[in-house]
């Protein structure tokens, strides 16, 4: 008897363990570093464009240091390891089932049901325990 069976590739990527990806350890810090030299160069920009360039440049001066950053880091190890994060992310969220707009709204309103009830109750037990004390013990 044969205990062997085939699995689907899109099942066996479900259990992976995560890759080890192996990658120069002296090429990540010097891609990492790039990407913080480029984040400072944005935010240095911004400060030291004059006054007399339109705001937008400004703005564009840091978001393009951070899009550069984040093309440097995307080539480390670390920036592998995020891709794969991402795409088992979304093979998870394939399978994730959506409640319908029926059920969406029955749970909200009971959900505000409890809250009004409850609110209700702390409020009583609130006034008793006020009258209780404030106006009878405090009084002997």
């Amino acid at each position: 008897m044969d205990t062997t069976t085939t699995v689907p590739d899109s099942k066996r990527s479900m259990n992976a363990k995560a890759d080890v990806v192996a990658g120069s350890k002296a090429t990540d810090i010097g891609l990492l570093t790039l990407a913080v030299a480029l984040v400072v160069a944005g935010i240095t920009a911004y400060y030291l464009l004059p006054a007399t360039v339109a705001p937008s440049v400004h703005v564009l001066s840091v978001i393009g240091g951070l899009i550069a950053a984040c093309v440097a880091a995307w080539f480390t190890t670390v920036g592998k390891g995020v891709r794969s994060y991402t795409r088992e992310t979304q093979f998870e969220m394939r399978k994730v089932v959506w409640p319908t707009r029926e059920e969406t709204v029955r749970t909200t309103l009971v959900v505000i049901l409890v809250v009004v009830l409850l609110s209700i109750v702390l409020g009583l037990i609130d006034v008793i325990l006020k009258w209780a004390i404030l106006d009878h013990l405090l009084k002997l």
